[in-house]
């Protein structure tokens, strides 16, 4: 698993859908390690206009548009990231580290 994939995890915690899609965001070395979880941000059907979200689409691998929602991060067991779905592309990770620098508040 890398950054910037999208897994579709089944019946996740503190969630009412069946399943939903995630895109992971932790760094490469938390990827690669053995700790059990890694960071992800949601992905949702219904754009609120934040600034912390972003749209993808088909091209990641999506069925419908919808957008990321960095403002939901969650940890989520890496064991549960086994349904794939896609990625993103390198624009689409820089949309990613915005989205999450605002959401952060970092600079």
């Amino acid at each position: 698993m890398r950054r910037g994939e999208l897994f579709r995890v089944r019946r996740p915690d503190g969630d009412v859908k069946v399943f939903r899609v995630f895109v992971v965001v932790s760094r490469k070395d938390l990827c690669d390690s053995r700790h059990s979880t890694v960071v992800c941000a949601p992905v949702h059907s219904a754009e609120l206009g934040l600034a912390t979200e972003f749209r993808v689409g088909p091209r990641e691998g999506l069925v419908r548009d919808s957008v990321v929602r960095c403002d939901d991060l969650r940890s989520v067991e890496k064991s549960r990231l086994t349904d794939y779905v896609g990625s993103l592309s390198p624009a689409k990770i820089s949309e990613l580290d915005n989205a999450l620098r605002i959401a952060l508040d970092l600079e």
